[in-house]
């Protein structure tokens, strides 16, 4: 065997992965489900960033779809 093979055959070999993690898109829409958890959302985004426009806007959006499933449901 040559020095080589033996270097080789002293190294640990890596498996390839197996198990990947799988993700899932999360809408916050789906976890407001009473007038009162929307408004606590709401609130939130007011206290937390009150200068923030879009994260306000983006807020009244999800609050908005979040009416919608419950109209539906």
């Amino acid at each position: 065997m040559t020095r080589s093979a033996q270097l080789a055959a002293r190294l640990p070999t890596i498996a390839p992965p197996t198990n990947r993690t799988k993700t899932v898109a999360y809408d916050v829409s789906e976890q407001l489900r009473t007038p009162e958890e929307m408004a606590a959302y709401l609130d939130a985004w007011l206290d937390e960033t009150p200068e923030d426009t879009a994260g306000i806007a983006r807020a009244l959006g999800d609050i908005a779809r979040a009416k919608g499933m419950t109209q539906v449901a």
